[in-house]
């Protein structure tokens, strides 16, 4: 174990501690690219990955913003490259990831159809076991502007386990919390939080289904990221497959919402990007949980 990040005690690597951007007792953050820094961990360090990567959008399109019409324009980081560039990118950072769960850890990939189909793919040429795919709900998602689509108005999470059927599956899934939170009824996997961001829920006959709104104006109050994802959606995912003290990791760290869910929820985190800007966001974000 490295003495530069026991703290948030990641076991890791040495060469880690000079990409070390902040740290408390709660969350290591780094700065640096994700695939070499991935590299640095040893075996089996966390017990869940939430990852939002790239989607490969800024293409020189157009998007809806406020009502109106805007570039898309996210950065660098979101063009693509080619699909079969940004396939084997998308392949790279998973078998990384792969290595660094638990077997009782799981791994949660966030993406619009841009994206996720190359993820499942990418999955499954690696050998995961895809537990679930769940489709969030936005109510208030932005219309589309060209009239010649659906409005797109969801985006999907897979959630996989790092053994791909090898003997018994040992991923954590607390089942039962997750029941109870849908008023005693198998939670489905289809998503949907209310614009109050209280626990509104509404009977379909079946069972509970849940409403989710993009981020809150609250939650921008430090700054904002432009793929943020809302606090209620990242804590779901943290009581869904973790406990007390488990260990979360972020390879695109962003806004840092992944944290903030899981420090405000007893676990420890450990953050990776390559913006300082971010990263000072995510500090920030995350000192106030504290």
């Amino acid at each position: 174990m490295s003495s530069s990040i026991s703290i948030a005690r990641p076991r890791a690597t040495p060469e880690l501690s000079e990409h070390v951007y902040a740290r408390s007792k709660e969350y290591v953050l780094y700065k640096g690219d994700s695939l070499a820094l991935l590299e640095k961990f040893e075996d089996q360090t966390f017990d869940m990955i939430f990852a939002d990567p790239p989607y490969f959008l800024s293409n020189g399109g157009y998007t809806c913003s406020g009502g109106k019409r805007a570039a898309v324009k996210k950065g660098d980081w979101d063009q693509s490259r080619g699909i079969e560039n940004d396939h084997a990118f998308t392949s790279a950072w998973l078998k990384a990831c792969q290595r660094l769960l638990k077997p009782s850890g799981t791994i949660w990939v966030s993406g619009t159809q841009h994206v996720i189909f190359s993820v499942g793919f990418a999955m499954q040429q690696l050998g995961y076991k895809l537990l679930n795919t769940v489709t969030w709900y936005k109510p208030n998602a932005s219309p589309h502007l060209a009239c010649r689509y659906f409005t797109h108005s969801t985006e999907i999470l897979v959630w996989a386990s790092p053994n791909g059927g090898k003997g018994k599956l040992q991923h954590k899934f607390n089942y039962q919390d997750m029941k109870q939170a849908n008023g005693g009824k198998q939670m489905r996997d289809a998503w949907a939080l209310p614009k109050t961001g209280e626990e509104e829920l509404s009977d379909d006959g079946e069972g509970k289904l849940w409403t989710m709104t993009t981020p809150k104006p609250s939650e921008k109050s430090h700054g904002k990221h432009p793929t943020q994802k809302p606090i209620a959606l990242m804590e779901r995912l943290v009581d869904a497959c973790t406990d007390d003290d488990a260990l979360v990791l972020d390879p695109f760290c962003g806004s840092g919402t992944t944290g903030v869910a899981a420090v405000s929820k007893g676990r420890r985190f450990v953050g990776i990007d390559m913006d300082t800007t971010y990263l000072d966001l995510t500090k920030k974000r995350l000192d106030a949980v504290k």
